[in-house]
């Protein structure tokens, strides 16, 4: 089989993946080889001593969580310690945003590819602001997660099971036809996802005000459905890894130290460099001094051809994160150049419904020089502080080098 012949079989996979969201389940059911003392982060493989600020404040936010320490100086010793072992959400069958810290009673979004069979998890999302995901690990961190765990988890899990799942490729399709991209716009998919949701959530057994407080949730967050997207991204490119010769990327993602790729033809290596610091528009009080180096798996997105791939579709973005909205058509058209296909079940309208960009192909990032677009979530680089901001980042030219010269050497 030719390189072309298995980028073709690859994306193929991804273009004929059904991802459904099927459940809301604790970590420790749906997340293979999820135990207490086992913490799931963002991005590639990293250690205690070399994670950033955002990340360590993840860490220690989830062993409070857990209960596994008293406070944040109990928290740091246990996580210096070796007790607890670190390892990659990817690495789990699961995608984080931001820090994307899941510890094991944390509940998770369960995704099922129906054409393949295999899963993915990601955790619910917050909101904005103070929050675990952005290092942020306060009271009232900690008990808004309690509350979306031990509330908002299991009334969505009994919801999803009464409905039978949502299917989350049509999902995503009509939210890009409705100004979001999938990544950092979200407005219209999590106004989808409640209205789905809400008659479900009304015929469970919650009292009145609970089902109010998990209506409003639903309604006041605008990156309510940006977790059950990433989780879908993943259950998509899943299959399309271990395709023998294949040069396709199958995730991209930053631990807020390294941004890492893995290629589908290269086994579960990961491909990393330093990340770079997104520039972007920052809340009152921050300034592009605060920011920490790009962070998170959300990059899930871009690798299956939206989030800032597909920002043609929602002009709107760059009030968030910068730029102008020709910007936004241009980022699209540019993802062309170094993708083998486009996805026509998710169709952008601006373009003439032409599908997005889809299936990253390393020799075309590095023959052309354009790396992927991405944009993003800006963490304060202390840990304790949260969001900070958004923006516009590209991952190190590095990752695609160092992973098409190990091409080079393993398909000779």
């Amino acid at each position: 089989m030719t390189i072309d012949q298995a980028n073709q079989e690859a994306v193929a996979r991804i273009l004929a993946g059904q991802p459904v969201l099927v459940d809301v389940r604790p970590a420790a059911e749906a997340i293979p080889g999820m135990r207490p003392t086992l913490v799931l982060h963002a991005g590639p493989p990293i250690t205690w001593e070399r994670m950033s600020g955002p990340l360590r404040g993840a860490v220690i936010g989830g062993l409070l969580y857990e209960g596994l320490a008293r406070d944040e100086a109990e928290a740091a010793r246990l996580a210096a310690s070796g007790e607890i072992t670190f390892a990659p959400c990817h690495h789990h069958g699961a995608v984080g945003p931001m820090a994307g810290v899941t510890t094991a009673s944390m509940q998770v979004y369960v995704v099922e590819n129906r054409a393949f069979g295999n899963r993915a998890c990601s955790t619910l999302n917050e909101g904005y602001g103070r929050v675990l995901r952005y290092g942020a690990y306060g009271p009232e961190v900690l008990e808004r997660l309690r509350w979306l765990n031990g509330t908002v988890g299991p009334a969505l899990g009994e919801a999803l099971r009464r409905l039978g799942g949502l299917d989350m490729k049509s999902l995503i399709a009509q939210q890009l036809t409705m100004g979001d991209e999938g990544h950092n716009r979200n407005k219209a998919g999590s106004a989808l996802l409640a209205r789905l949701l809400a008659p479900a959530l009304a015929e469970g057994g919650l009292a009145r005000e609970e089902l109010a407080r998990v209506l409003r949730y639903l309604a006041e967050n605008d990156l309510a459905v940006l977790n059950p997207v990433m989780a879908a991204c993943k259950a998509l490119l899943d299959p399309a890894h271990g395709v023998p010769r294949s040069t396709l990327v199958t995730a991209m993602a930053r631990n807020g130290t390294d941004f890492g790729i893995r290629v589908s033809g290269l086994g579960d290596r990961w491909f990393t460099a330093p990340a770079e610091v997104p520039v972007g528009l920052f809340f009152p009080g921050f300034s592009q001094a605060d920011a920490n180096p790009d962070i998170g798996d959300s990059t899930i997105t871009e690798s299956a051809g939206i989030g800032a791939f597909a920002m043609a579709a929602a002009p709107a973005i760059v009030q968030f994160v910068g730029g102008t909205p020709r910007m936004a058509m241009e980022a699209t058209l540019e993802m062309y150049e170094i993708t083998v296909a486009e996805n026509p079940a998710w169709a952008i309208p601006a373009l003439d419904f032409r599908g997005v960009p889809t299936g990253i192909d390393i020799r075309k990032v590095v023959r052309t020089g354009i790396t992927p677009r991405v944009n993003t979530g800006i963490a304060h680089r202390e840990p304790g502080v949260g969001q900070v901001g958004a923006g516009l980042v590209r991952p190190p030219m590095a990752c695609f080098e160092a992973a098409l010269e190990a091409a080079a050497e393993v398909f000779a």
